[in-house]
């Protein structure tokens, strides 16, 4: 760092400085922004690759929000009262870090040169949880902007939840979301779906900045890219306005503009605002401003000595950053104590105003549910006939709202088929958007997201990044496909949102192939940290929802039937209690007074009923047989060994999976003995009994099988097991001897 003594090397600043007389800027505030600059220029170029021309180009707005706008303490970052920042262009993570820094987050000087390089706390995207006043992981271009709109909405539903009655603006819980965009944000359909849902829902509480430099990794982004954003964003509803840095044919940085369109837009209550700011990025970079060069690269070393000198900086002095320039942005922290402050005494009055609001509040910042609250779960009676499974958890739900008034949620456009909707209860939305059929206001709680399934999976991020609300969103499994970027951040984040995915299976019949999930339980399985969660009938639902519920760090994929499957008759023994679901697979049915089976069925979901009846014909035949329900594979392997071990015994080699989808990562729990009734094809649009019949997903199937993996186990190993693909009318009963 240098001394103030160091100042003597200083030169003369040859290019216009920012006007900002109006934002109170002076000498220092424009040292240090040109600081930001040479900061992201210099970490770039010692680590040697990154994106260094955004965060030069955006230093102004980033410090004008920092220190000038948003409500943040630096030495709470989890504030309940702060404003959000989202920075969704997250390759320019430089733009956030060197604004943590100054601000007096944690982040050291030391931290900025050891950007991107192992464990330190600067990665190549803002990670949240990694870095203190990171509030979100932004990795794919328009995730962060989609879950901003999350965010949003779950400030209003959590206004409504603990203050409704306040003036606007005078309530603590009152907050803004801010979100700086790129052109790539802004090409990517996620944006285009949450955006237009951001303005149906009127949110007033969001101001997306979008940075128009026309610059990307192919550079102009004119080969690709030429609609009128602003007129986008106004078809959609939002509040629109452009400040253009380049429009006197000179570059200038009029940060006083952008400051009255950022007022305009926190007075601009019943829109989202957008403002665009066209920049040139890189500046002032005397050769490689407004390229693509400057986009993803380093600027090289030259480049930096001769920018460093444009700005009156030593060229040979790198990561510099004053004693004064410290010492004012430091000073966000005596502003952030202060606006702290000042929120405690409204927030204080509010709590001693409010005792049981208070209580909820202190109760959700804790992540706790209420004591007795699974008094509320339904116990569904025994019922051959059956029920489905999304039939099931639309009563839980129902069933669960008067208790956990922090779950909510709805369905991409689809609520009558995902049973998503807790009955009675109002709809999020403006009051005068009610429909004929859904009725609400702006602090509802049925969700409508529309046919816009990947903006859902966003929204749930932001919504559960809030913290004190725990979401949920529906679609058809199939459709899982559209959520899958904003699903994987969610297991990334570590995040509470559930997806209600129904329609599990060809069981869901006469839609057809294109609607019928063949691959996507093992495309789901194979994202880290999400619990994908199948189960058997509706008293597996009951408990599969509780324990889900009761988990606060991951998300779970809740895959349901559309068809009826018979409710079990767990009462005399003959099954075993559905709690046992928490575990993620237990012994649903053995053999009496038979420690050790001969063979192991292990089913999920509504291939569970298939198991049983195939044990009924092997048991007849003398065998002893057991049917293992695996709802949850990932909360199965976190069972102790020594309780896998007690429900599948490493000694019974004679296994066989039973699951209507591919049999990807099936052959490690049936072993190279076992027999996988899959799905290894596309389905068929017929009702669903002669879809399974075709396809060989039957009892005497299973039994087959079951038969087969038994005269295995006498025959030598064989890595990978036997393999044997069935034609799709041929039964798929396995290789028989």
């Amino acid at each position: 760092m240098m001394s103030k003594e160091s100042g003597a090397a200083r030169g003369d600043r040859s290019v216009a400085s920012p006007l900002a007389q109006r934002a109170g800027w002076d000498e220092a505030d424009v040292r240090a922004v040109d600081t930001v600059r040479l900061l992201a220029a210099d970490a770039v170029q010692k680590v040697g690759n990154g994106h260094p021309g955004t965060a030069m180009s955006l230093a102004p707005l980033a410090y004008l929000l920092f220190q000038n706008v948003m409500n943040h303490d630096p030495a709470d970052d989890q504030w309940l009262g702060r404003d959000r920042f989202v920075l969704s262009c997250g390759h320019s993570s430089l733009t956030l870090y060197i604004q943590l820094y100054l601000a007096g987050y944690g982040l050291e000087l030391s931290d900025l040169e050891a950007y991107r390089t192992w464990d330190s706390a600067t990665p190549g995207h803002p990670e949240h949880h990694h870095t203190r006043g990171v509030e979100i992981t932004t990795g794919p271009l328009g995730q962060g902007l989609a879950s901003a709109v999350g965010m949003a909405m779950a400030a209003r539903r959590e206004r409504g939840l603990l203050d409704p009655d306040a003036e606007p603006g005078t309530s603590p819980f009152d907050h803004h979301v801010y979100v700086i965009a790129s052109d790539g944000d802004l090409m990517e359909g996620v944006t285009a779906e949450a955006a237009s849902l951001a303005g149906h829902q009127e949110l007033g509480g969001l101001t997306v900045f979008y940075d128009s430099n026309h610059i990307s990794i192919e550079d102009d982004t004119g080969v690709s890219f030429s609609e009128d954003v602003p007129a986008r964003f106004a078809a959609y509803g939002w509040h629109v306005q452009s400040v253009d840095w380049t429009i006197t044919g000179e570059y200038v940085e009029d940060v006083d503009a952008l400051l009255a369109a950022v007022r305009a837009a926190r007075a601009e209550t019943g829109r989202p605002s957008l403002i665009m700011l066209r920049t040139l990025i890189g500046w002032p970079a005397p050769t490689k401003q407004n390229t693509g060069k400057a986009h993803g690269s380093a600027l090289g070393g030259d480049e930096i000595a001769a920018t460093k000198q444009l700005l009156g900086f030593d060229p040979d002095q790198h990561f510099a950053v004053e004693d004064e320039v410290l010492a004012r942005t430091r000073k966000a922290a005596d502003r952030g104590r202060a606006a702290h402050a000042a929120w405690d005494e409204a927030f204080t009055a509010w709590r001693a105003a409010q005792p049981d609001r208070a209580a909820l509040l202190d109760r959700l910042q804790a992540q706790k549910l209420p004591d007795g609250w699974t008094d509320a779960l339904p116990t569904f009676p025994a019922d051959p006939k059956g029920m489905a499974t999304r039939a099931a958890s639309g009563e839980i739900l129902t069933a669960l709202a008067p208790v956990l008034p922090e779950l909510w949620g709805g369905s991409a456009d689809l609520a009558g088929s995902n049973n998503t909707t807790m009955d009675g209860e109002p709809s999020f939305l403006p009051a005068d958007r009610q429909t004929k059929d859904w009725k609400g206001g702006p602090y509802g709680r049925t969700l409508h997201f529309g046919i816009r399934e990947h903006a859902m999976g966003a929204i749930l991020n932001g919504i559960a990044l809030q913290s004190l609300t725990r979401p949920y969103g529906g679609t058809f499994l199939t459709f899982s496909d559209y959520m899958r970027p904003a699903v994987r951040l969610a297991a990334l984040m570590q995040l509470p949102a559930t997806y209600i995915w129904t329609h599990d299976s060809i069981g869901l019949g006469e839609d057809g192939p294109t609607h019928q999930p063949v691959e996507h339980l093992a495309a789901l399985r194979a994202i880290p940290g999400l619990d994908v969660v199948r189960p058997a009938d509706a008293n597996e639902t009951t408990a599969c929802w509780q324990t889900i519920l009761e988990h606060t760090d991951r998300p779970a994929g809740l895959i349901l039937s559309r068809q009826s499957l018979p409710v079990l008759d767990r009462s005399n023994g003959q099954y075993a209690p559905a709690l046992e679901a928490a575990r993620g697979g237990y012994v649903l049915a053995g053999t009496a007074d038979v420690a050790v089976p001969e063979v192991i069925l292990i089913a999920t979901g509504s291939e569970v009923h298939i198991a049983l009846d195939a044990r009924d014909l092997l048991t007849a035949e003398g065998l002893a047989v057991r049917v293992v329900s695996m709802p949850c594979r990932e909360w199965f392997a976190a069972q102790p060994q020594e309780y896998q071990d007690e429900v599948m015994p490493p000694t019974v080699r004679a296994r066989v999976s039973v699951e209507a989808g591919v049999g990807q990562g099936w052959r490690e729990v049936v072993g190279d003995a076992g027999r996988i009734i899959s799905l290894e094809h596309y389905g068929a649009s017929a009702d669903y009994q002669r879809l399974y019949t075709e396809f060989g997903i039957t009892p005497e199937a299973v039994a087959a099988a079951a038969r087969d993996s038994i005269h295995d186990i006498t025959r030598a190993p064989r890595p990978g097991g036997h393999q044997h693909t069935a034609a799709p009318s041929e039964g798929g009963t396995g290789d028989r001897p």
